[in-house]
């Protein structure tokens, strides 16, 4: 049987919708083509009709999940006013919700140390949309030059990303909860810290 063109991409988009959740939980080697496909309600031997192989559905996979995290930043970023929009997308972030439910979470903290493993196209893959998720983040931090707002991004992610892989180690009791709150409290610091020193600066130019 013969399927058309959007069929197809219905299909392409809906295994890899439901590759991104199952590798977050399970890890990039933790679940095989098989059970990939079957997730997708398919056979095995579909597979080569989409992707040329597992690597490219992992990397597909991944930049699905990381895409919708940039874009639901984003939509906390258009319902927030500027100087508030850092502070909400780290609450919405270091959450309970988010801790407990890596399937639908950052694809960052869940695959990352395995994707640092991953061969040199895979990995520029997910570099490239790591970027993404930076550069979308210093979008959000007003007041300062570009290169110092996208120095806090990273210095934000990787706290935000650390924190979020302690908790989980830690479990869902209150030591866990304790590093949410501490890793919220370091990036906003940090945050308020360089908005504060930036002020300074713009006063004593003025006054010179």
């Amino acid at each position: 049987m013969r399927y058309s063109r959007e069929h197809k991409q219905e299909t392409h988009a809906r295994i890899v919708k439901k590759a991104s959740v199952r590798l977050r939980e399970k890890g990039a080697h933790g679940i095989g083509v098989a059970d990939l496909m079957k997730d997708a309600g398919l056979t095995h031997g579909g597979f080569y009709a989409h992707f040329d192989s597992r690597e490219a559905l992992v990397i597909e996979a991944f930049a699905h999940a990381m895409d919708r995290s940039t874009d639901h930043w984003r939509k906390i970023a258009e319902q927030t006013p500027p100087e508030q929009r850092l502070a909400t997308i780290v609450d919405s972030y270091l959450t309970r919700v988010h801790r407990d439910d890596p399937g639908h979470g950052c694809a960052v903290p869940a695959l990352g140390a395995e994707i640092a493993r991953e061969n040199p196209r895979t990995r520029k893959a997910f570099a490239a949309k790591l970027e993404q998720m930076i550069d979308m983040l210093a979008d959000q931090i007003p007041e300062v030059s570009r290169k110092a707002a996208r120095q806090q991004a990273m210095a934000a992610l990787a706290t935000m990303m650390g924190a979020l892989v302690l908790a989980r180690v830690a479990g869902s009791g209150e030591f866990s909860d304790e590093i949410l709150s501490a890793g919220r409290d370091a990036v906003l610091d940090r945050a308020a810290s360089a908005k504060k020193a930036t002020s300074g600066k713009a006063a004593k130019a003025i006054r010179h």
